[in-house]
């Protein structure tokens, strides 16, 4: 059975607007990010995180190694795609575009291992699927962006806390 992890960066006033100011992972909070897709059994994404994400499906010039060798970690990843309006997902992806709940609770019971849960209306959708939140929390208020928690927040307990990268600490909840 599959453990379903939303994991997410955030700003102190609660955004995960990724381009923001001090959001931007630095190379050790990169490598973790690397590291833990690598473990990670697939990830469910909902349609805005995954169009995101499909930046790493296409090799960019200006990548470093540390960018590849994420692109090549998360290529090789399975993904499944929530979306009523996308006609078609990119390679190792597939699409669900009707009977979500179905399919989703399907696949937590084919799938072993964690997979992530990307975007915070789709997690939102599934909030009662969801086995933990981790918050990656950077010290910025940006001011913008989407909430973590689209509409209203789960109850939860803290089970974990990390510091991963000097200023960045992984804040891990479970459902209360």
């Amino acid at each position: 059975m599959a453990k379903f992890v939303c994991a997410l960066n955030q700003s102190l006033d609660g955004y995960i607007d990724h381009d923001a100011p001090g959001i931007i992972p630095t190379p050790v909070l990169f490598k973790h990010f690397t590291d833990e897709v690598r473990a990670t059994a697939g990830s469910l994404y909902g349609r805005v995180m995954y169009e995101v994400m499909r930046y790493w499906d296409t090799d960019q010039a200006e990548w470093d190694d540390a960018d590849r060798e994420y692109a090549t970690v998360w290529r090789a990843q399975p993904k499944w795609v929530v979306s009523t309006t996308l006609e078609e997902v990119g390679p190792n992806a597939t699409l669900i575009r009707s009977d979500v709940e179905s399919a989703v609770r399907r696949l937590k019971d084919e799938v072993d291992g964690q997979v992530e849960v990307a975007g915070p209306t789709l997690a939102a959708s599934l909030a009662g699927l969801i086995d933990e939140y981790q918050i990656y929390l950077h010290p910025v208020v940006v001011g913008r962006g989407k909430p973590f928690f689209a509409g209203s927040p789960p109850l939860l307990k803290l089970i974990r806390n990390e510091p991963i990268d000097g200023s960045v600490i992984r804040l891990t909840y479970a459902p209360a």
